[in-house]
């Protein structure tokens, strides 16, 4: 699950848990279908930036330039 998909569930599932007044009766209860979701929802943007950061996310293949103390040649290492 992405983090685009983590904010469609908790925005359905705030939409489900506290805008929807609807009495089922014996059926399935929407605001806890709307809890769940939301829960889900957090737990899917949370992973995703865990795993994002972990993976480095963009910019992580870049270039540094190293430059020694006194001038000379610089050296420049790819970081793949």
């Amino acid at each position: 699950m992405g983090f685009g998909v983590g904010i469609f569930l908790i925005a359905v599932g705030a939409i489900l848990a506290f805008a929807v007044n609807v009495g089922t009766a014996g059926g399935v209860n929407l605001h806890t279908v709307g809890i769940i979701l939301l829960v889900v929802g957090a737990l899917g943007v949370l992973l995703s930036m865990v795993f994002w950061s972990s993976w480095a996310g963009p910019g992580y293949f870049s270039r540094r330039r190293d430059v020694p103390p006194g001038g000379g040649t610089t050296t420049v290492v790819d970081r793949f």
